[in-house]
C-alpha cells in the first residue's frame, strides 16, 4: 500500500513539479493480507490428500472499511444430498486455494475457497472463529469446497450446491460451483451454516434459524428471547429496533445467534439456546438509518448499489456463542400478516401442537433475499438442513416442543410486519416496543 502511494506521488511530482497540498491516505494495493501455510491435517487422507497442500489461513489483516461488488446479490435453490464424494470429481491446484478453518460453535469445518472468490472468502473472518493451531490437529466435521471447477459437479444434482456424508470418516464435504452465478456471500455462509445444523440432527440436536439474544434490563433483570424466522423475517431489523428504542431500560443487549444456532436440553432439563456466528449478514436498506455508517470502521460492504446490499460486521464473540444462554421466550418471527384486533402483535400458543403447525408450515414474505417473491414457505423457515433430514428433524422437534412447555417457555408468534408495503421501519420498531412491554412484567 505504501510502495502504490509513493509510486503515484513521486510520478506525479515529477510530471507537475509541484507538491501536493493535500495527501489523501486512499486505500492502494492491498486491503487484506493473510498468513496461510499447509498443513497436514487427520483424516485428511485418500481421496482428501489433495486437500494438504493449500495454505491453511492463521491470521488475516482487513483494512476496513471492504467495499466489494461481487457478480450475485442473491442465493437461490438449497443444498442436496449427493451419494458420492464430490472431491472424487474434483482436481485442485493448491496453489489457487486457501482454507478457512472455522469454528461454527462446535462444530470444526475447513472452508476451502478458490482464488476466483477471494474477496468473499475473506469475508469469512468477520462472521465465523478462526480455529486455533490445536484445531488443526483434529480431523474436521466438514470441508467445504467454495469454487469447484468448471463442470466437475454436473449431473450430480439439478442444482449444483451439494454435499455427501462420508460415513465412514464421519464428516461432511460440500461443494458449490466455480461461476458467476454462485458469487455471493450467501452461499459461502449458508452452506457452512446447513453443514452444521446436518450434524446437530445427527447429534439428535434441535438447529433453528433465527436470532437469539439476552436482554438486561435496569435493576439486573434479564430476559432470553429466541426468535425464529426464514430470511428478511425481521429478526434482526427488531433486534436493532430494540436496540434503538430500548436505551433508557435495557442495560445491554448480548447475542448469542444472529442467524443460526441449536438448543440443546441438558441432563438437569435446563433448555439452552447456542448460536454459531460471532458476525452478521445483514440487509442495508433493513437497518435503523446510520446504523451502518457507525460500523463502517469494522465492515465488509458488498453489492452496495444494488437490491439487498449488504454489510458483514462482527457483533458478539466465540465464548458468548458457545456458552449459551438460557431459553425464557421462543418467537416465530411473522412477517406478512397485518395487526389487528383478532391478530395481535404478539400472541402465544396454547400447546406444543398448534405451535408446530406454525414452526413447519415457516411462511414469510420475501424480501428479495432469495430468488423466490411473494409468501413462501418452507419447513420451519429453515431449509439449511431440516428438509433434508425431515423424518429425524421431525422427532426431534416434536420432543423438544413438549419440553418448552412443560418448562413454561412462552411459546408464540411476533408480528414484525417487515414484509408489508409501507411497515417496512415502522412494523419492527412497533414489535420491539411490544416486545419490550412483554418482558417487563
Amino acid at each position: 500500500m505504501h510502495l502504490v502511494r509513493q509510486v503515484y506521488r513521486n510520478v506525479q511530482e515529477n510530471l507537475s513539479g509541484k507538491h501536493p497540498k493535500v495527501y489523501r491516505q486512499v486505500h492502494a494495493g492491498s486491503e487484506v493480507a493473510t498468513i496461510a501455510l499447509p498443513k497436514q491435517i487427520p483424516g485428511l487422507d485418500g481421496e482428501y490428500e489433495k486437500l494438504n497442500d493449500i495454505g491453511i489461513i492463521r491470521q488475516i489483516l482487513l483494512y476496513p472499511p471492504l467495499i466489494y461488488d461481487p457478480p450475485m446479490n442473491k442465493r437461490r435453490g438449497m443444498f442436496k444430498e449427493i451419494k458420492i464424494n464430490p472431491l472424487e470429481k474434483i482436481d485442485i491446484n493448491a496453489k489457487e486455494w486457501l482454507c478457512y478453518p472455522a469454528k461454527v460453535c462446535d462444530v470444526l469445518i475447513h472452508v476451502y475457497f478458490h482464488e476466483t472468490f477471494y474477496e468473499l472468502g475473506f469475508g469469512l473472518c468477520n462472521l465465523f472463529e478462526l480455529a486455533e493451531e490445536e484445531d488443526l490437529e483434529k480431523q474436521p466435521d466438514a470441508i467445504y469446497l467454495y469454487g469447484a471447477p468448471e463442470g466437475s459437479l454436473d449431473g450430480l444434482a439439478e442444482f449444483n450446491t451439494v454435499y455427501y456424508k462420508d460415513k465412514e470418516k464421519n464428516m461432511l464435504v460440500g461443494a458449490v460451483p466455480r461461476d458467476d452465478e454462485f458469487g455471493y456471500f450467501g452461499y459461502l455462509k449458508k452452506m457452512i451454516l446447513t453443514l452444521h445444523n446436518i450434524k446437530k440432527i445427527e447429534q439428535n440436536i434441535m438447529p433453528y434459524h433465527g436470532a437469539f439474544y439476552q436482554i438486561s434490563l435496569k435493576g439486573n433483570i434479564k430476559v432470553k428471547v429466541l426468535m425464529i424466522g426464514d430470511s428478511g423475517a425481521g429478526k434482526s431489523e427488531s433486534l436493532e429496533a430494540l436496540r434503538f428504542l430500548g436505551s433508557e431500560k435495557i442495560r445491554d443487549l448480548t447475542i448469542i445467534a444472529d442467524d443460526m444456532g441449536s438448543i440443546i436440553i441438558e441432563d438437569d432439563g435446563t433448555i439452552r439456546g447456542l448460536g454459531t456466528e460471532t458476525g452478521a449478514f445483514l440487509r442495508l436498506d433493513d437497518l435503523q438509518t446510520g446504523y451502518a455508517f457507525e460500523q463502517l470502521d469494522r465492515a465488509i460492504i458488498t453489492n452496495p448499489s444494488k437490491v439487498n446490499a449488504r454489510i458483514v460486521i462482527p457483533i458478539t464473540d466465540f465464548e458468548t456463542i458457545t456458552e449459551g444462554r438460557e431459553i425464557d421466550y421462543i418467537l416465530y418471527a411473522n412477517n406478512y400478516e397485518e395487526v389487528d384486533e383478532e391478530h395481535k402483535i404478539i400472541e402465544s400458543f396454547d400447546n406444543a401442537e398448534d405451535a408446530l403447525k406454525v414452526f413447519r408450515e415457516g411462511a414469510v414474505m420475501s424480501k428479495g433475499t432469495t430468488n423466490t417473491t411473494g409468501l413462501v414457505h418452507s419447513y420451519f423457515a429453515n431449509v439449511f438442513g431440516p428438509p433434508q433430514n425431515r423424518e429425524a428433524h421431525d422427532k426431534i422437534v416434536d420432543r423438544y416442543f413438549q419440553e418448552f412447555f412443560k418448562k413454561g417457555i412462552f411459546v408464540g408468534q411476533i408480528r414484525t410486519r417487515l414484509g408489508v408495503k409501507g411497515m417496512e421501519n415502522d412494523g419492527p420498531i412497533e414489535a420491539a416496543k411490544a416486545l419490550l412491554s412483554i418482558i417487563e412484567k
